[in-house]
């Protein structure tokens, strides 16, 4: 089980051409060729008493499968089956991020980062109370504070009076009788208030 995790964990890009008896770097038509050779030699129904035969077979066609898809081939030669598990995790656009970012001098940036801040959390801080707090903080325009956070009553309270000032003042009262009409249609302004 440990050899096959450090296998599965290999950065040579090798392996998979060795399966199939090939150089790196081998041309489709020679992985083909090559793919069906052991293919037959190995199948399950060719070795019906044989399982290893069955794991062989097995390993020949994810090293086939592997080695055909142009995009899993690329991944794969530049940074071996590690670059394929991280493709897998991560996508395969984002694999030439990851291993950028696992490098020795990205490691060395970052700390050589925090060493000259101090730390990062003293870093962030600064940076956010000099932006939300402090000197760099947004001015409110005419000098005046603005009012970001509205109670609902002062809101409501606000909705009363503009729609009074228009004319129009907000139903209160349900109709308390069927009887009592309102004055939905007509030809005039429409109004929602019950005749009395």
């Amino acid at each position: 089980m440990a050899e096959q995790r450090q296998r599965a964990l290999s950065t040579s890009g090798e392996a998979l051409y060795e399966i199939l008896a090939l150089e790196k770097g081998a041309t489709h038509d020679e992985i083909k060729k090559s793919y069906r050779k052991l293919a037959l030699k190995y199948h399950p129904d060719k070795n019906p008493d044989n399982p290893e035969a069955a794991e062989k077979f097995k390993e020949i066609n994810n090293a086939h499968a592997t080695l055909t898809d142009l995009s899993k081939r690329n991944i794969y030669d530049k940074y071996g089956s590690l670059g394929l598990y991280v493709a897998e995790q991560f996508g395969e656009e984002n694999v030439n991020t990851y291993f950028m970012l696992s490098s020795w001098w990205a490691k060395g940036l970052f700390a050589v980062c925090g060493l000259l801040t101090g730390c990062y959390l003293c870093c962030c801080l600064c940076c956010c109370f000099n932006c939300c707090c402090g000197k760099c903080k947004p001015k409110a325009s005419g000098g005046e504070q603005q009012e970001f956070c509205v109670s609902p009553e002062d809101l409501e309270e606000q909705i009363k009076n503009d729609m009074e000032r228009d004319g129009e003042t907000p139903i209160t009262l349900q109709p308390t009788n069927v009887t009592e009409k309102t004055q939905l249609i007509g030809d005039s302004h429409r109004s929602y208030r019950t005749e009395s």
